[in-house]
């Protein structure tokens, strides 16, 4: 759609800046705390950010909001129940869990606190990928973060529904 964007996630992140991490309740805040700075830089320097990770206490996904508070700043709940994670697992980690080859696992062996008034909710067991995407580029627009046409001159919104 041409607008300056980058996807901050787990693995290009973990490979890095926070590769000295694992999974304790310690280590996954300071995880959330640094990603939230990174993103707080990008945004500031005008790029559309999806910080695409799991934030499972409240609390950080709380001191995230804060330190953007001078910023857009939308919560996406990326809701899918943990059977259908589990189905889903390219890197085979909820089968290592399983086993007892990773501790800490989100859902499994480590809490999940999920999100009291997230501005969006995507429910991915519930709708293919293209109508997932389809959801947060509507919601993009609605919000007014992202102006654009289609390839068609109709806009983009038009061509999503």
């Amino acid at each position: 759609m041409g607008i300056r964007s980058y996807v901050l996630d787990g693995d290009n992140i973990r490979c890095g800046l926070n590769n000295d991490l694992g999974l304790s309740p310690n280590d996954r805040k300071e995880n959330i705390r640094r990603i939230a700075e990174v993103a707080k830089l990008m945004v500031d320097s005008g790029i559309l950010v999806f910080a695409a990770f799991i934030a499972p206490y409240r609390n950080s996904r709380m001191f995230v909001r804060e330190l953007m508070s001078d910023l857009p700043f939308y919560e996406c709940y990326v809701n899918c129940p943990v059977d259908v994670c589990e189905t889903r697992d390219p890197k085979g980690l909820y089968r290592k869990a399983r086993v007892g080859e990773i501790t800490n696992m989100t859902g499994l062996t480590a809490p999940y606190e999920e999100p009291e008034s997230p501005e969006l909710i995507v429910a991915t067991d519930l709708m293919p990928l293209n109508q997932c995407v389809d959801q947060l580029i509507e919601f993009l627009i609605v919000r007014k973060i992202i102006f654009s046409r289609a390839p068609n001159g109709h806009s983009l919104q038009q061509s999503l529904t």
